[in-house]
């Protein structure tokens, strides 16, 4: 292992997905990058993501990152909305990690998850009847809009008792936030919007509580210090946002992927191979998360021939471990749902901070993706698989658009970049 003195500059604009992967999995397992202008290591490698994701020397607390300590990291910095962020389980580690962790599993246990599935289902089908009704005309139209990201709001909205009313006005403000095209001011004004708005909305289920996920979180019970407002608050913003921009994106990425290789959306639909591998195999190869912001260091962590400075940022790059040859073999950069180890990723995370929302993720994505199909079986690309391009959103795998046909004409089927 070893880290260059070279340092990849992070492209905001998502200009070379392909590329950047290359080239940061070509550094090594362990690179240092230029993240907006801001200095930090990011892991590239399955085995020493593993190894770190468990090591206790590596903390969430902002407090112990050197450059925010001593001011070169300010709230001007366009990222600081994503690690700045209130106390919950995502912030915290050790002990409180574990008080905080276990709140959100008791909340959003089987049954919860059970309960959904007709009502994901319900939500699937109303939104394929909208596909249909805007293809009428035999035009395009665009997947992502009308498909896959209202439903994964839907169902967290659903889950956390969120109105129906309020979703459209969510995906905005998120949209806002997670766009480096957003001037800071704006996105900062956006945080406020959010923080009144989750304010709001958990006062109102302390005082009048319902059946849904924020209400557990206010009053679950155990023999543990019941969570704060802060930490509802906390949690609950950070599930929303998680909870629909990973689901969109791993919707998207598996049509994409199954569109683009139709001998093995054969293999699908004949039953060779089940729609649940076709999204695993999806996570490798395109998962939801390029890079994950940050953990830092409370002392030296020395790897053998390189050392993580205490104080020092560190991003988990979960695309380029996804693509890892060391583990997923030579054709690591191909999609292939028969691959043997198309169920080894990490592309939830790894140990302690392992996503508590895979479940529900996983769920969505294996009724949404195969009910598509069903409904429409010719389903094609309407544009060139080169024209569906990523939003300028650093940290997510976020499609601008998705153009398809929903019958079948003249369409392109051109295996995607790697």
């Amino acid at each position: 292992m070893s880290c260059p003195h070279d340092t990849i500059v992070i492209d905001p604009m998502i200009s070379d997905l392909a590329g950047e992967t290359t080239r940061l999995r070509e550094a090594g397992p362990l690179a240092k990058i230029d993240l907006l202008g801001v200095p930090a290591y990011t892991v590239t490698r399955h085995g020493l993501a593993r190894k770190l994701l468990t090591d206790p020397r590596l903390v969430k607390d902002i407090n112990s990152w050197s450059l925010w300590q001593t001011g070169v990291v300010t709230r001007q910095w366009p990222l600081i909305g994503m690690i700045d962020v209130d106390r919950s389980m995502f912030t915290v580690d050790g002990t409180e990690h574990r008080r905080l962790r276990i709140k959100t599993t008791q909340a959003l246990t089987r049954r919860r998850l059970d309960a959904l599935k007709p009502r994901i289902e319900g939500y699937v089908a109303d939104l394929l009847d909208g596909l249909e009704r805007a293809a009428a005309g035999g035009q395009a139209v665009d997947l992502k809009e009308l498909f896959a990201y209202p439903l994964p709001m839907q169902v967290v909205g659903d889950l956390m008792g969120v109105p129906q009313s309020d979703q459209q006005m969510l995906l905005d403000w998120y949209k806002a936030f997670f766009s480096i095209m957003t001037p800071q001011d704006e996105r900062l004004q956006v945080i406020d919007q959010l923080d009144a708005y989750f304010t709001e909305m958990v006062r109102a289920k302390t005082a009048e509580p319902g059946d849904d996920f924020t209400s557990a979180l206010i009053y679950s019970t155990d023999e543990e210090t019941p969570l704060t407002e802060e930490e509802v608050l906390g949690n609950l913003k950070a599930l929303v946002a998680a909870g629909h921009e990973t689901t969109v994106n791993l919707i998207l990425a598996t049509v994409r992927a199954l569109l683009s290789h139709p001998e093995q959306m054969a293999l699908v639909r004949s039953g060779e191979v089940s729609w649940e591998t076709a999204i695993e195999e999806t996570l490798r190869f395109d998962g939801p998360v390029i890079h994950l912001l940050m953990r830092f260091a409370t002392e030296d962590i020395d790897l053998g021939d390189a050392v993580i400075e205490k104080g020092a940022g560190v991003v988990i790059s979960y695309r380029a471990i996804g693509r890892d040859t060391e583990v997923h073999g030579a054709d690591a950069d191909a999609f292939d749902i028969t691959r043997a180890t198309a169920n080894r990723h990490i592309s939830f995370g790894y140990g302690p901070h392992i996503c508590p929302g895979a479940a529900l993720a996983r769920l969505e994505a294996s009724i949404a993706v195969p009910a598509l199909f069903e409904r429409f079986p010719e389903l094609r690309l309407a544009v060139p698989v080169e024209q569906i391009v990523n939003m300028p959103v650093l940290t997510q795998n976020d499609l601008a658009r998705f153009p398809v046909d929903l019958r079948a004409r003249a369409a392109v089927t051109t295996t995607p970049e790697a």
